[in-house]
């Protein structure tokens, strides 16, 4: 396992965005996001400078492919990322020792997935209220494509829960304070309870055990620091 904090290098990543996300890397992620697709790395940056925490999209339901994830796909998609499914195909080549071909053997197809988000030499996911399992498949996959030459690093877009359920609490206590007496008992519109969906938390338990090899593998995690600082609202 390769853990490392290239992020924290001011060259490789403006303090400014530090600070509003927490970060786990594999393989120096980062810092080779920036010298080898610096176009990518641009864009990522760009969009985690403009993205803030909306209270009224984040507190409501809608699963993985809620307001967060669309609002985060569509900045991407701005700059020219576009879903894309994945496949690989291997085929073994018998030679002789002449190096010269003697068979070609039936080719194995790998099926992949969509990718939220593609370009370049990059895959990019959002996972932010997913069930878990979905960050074993996404880890395997980047780990299979960056192995077979298809992409120089991934990036995964979550949430740090944990930090952010007190956050979501307290705003959603301040709102019902605004209700009538009344109308004062409903309860959060999300769970923040559940261990079964994405998060930074579960994300680092499965790169500490070393399934991403020599990949480089950039975790974002929205916190605190990420929320534009308005109250809750109904939208």
């Amino acid at each position: 396992m390769f853990e490392t904090r290239t992020y924290d290098d001011p060259i490789v990543l403006n303090p400014a965005i530090r600070s509003r996300w927490a970060f786990l890397e594999t393989s120096s992620a980062a810092a080779v996001l920036r010298s080898v697709c610096p176009v990518e790395w641009a864009d990522i940056t760009a969009v985690l400078e403009a993205f803030a925490l909306d209270p009224a999209h984040w507190l409501k339901k809608g699963g993985n492919r809620g307001d967060i994830a669309k609002v985060i796909d569509g900045l991407f998609a701005e700059r020219g990322w576009r879903e894309t499914r994945v496949d690989l195909v291997t085929q073994g080549v018998l030679l002789s020792r002449n190096l010269e071909v003697m068979e070609r053997l039936p080719p194995v197809e790998q099926e992949g997935y969509l990718v939220d988000n593609f370009k370049g030499r990059v895959a990019l996911d959002v996972e932010w209220n997913a069930k878990d399992g979905n960050l074993d498949r996404d880890l395997s996959a980047y780990r299979a494509w960056h192995e077979a030459g298809v992409i120089s690093a991934a990036v995964l877009i979550t949430q740090d829960r944990g930090r952010l359920k007190e956050l979501a609490e307290r705003l959603w206590s301040e709102h019902q304070a605004t209700l009538p007496a009344d109308q004062r008992n409903a309860k959060l519109p999300i769970d923040l309870n559940t261990s079964t969906t994405t998060n930074l938390e579960k994300a680092a338990l499965r790169v500490r055990r070393g399934v991403m090899g020599t990949c480089p593998l950039l975790v974002v995690a929205a916190t605190p620091e990420t929320w534009n600082g308005q109250p809750y609202s109904v939208v």
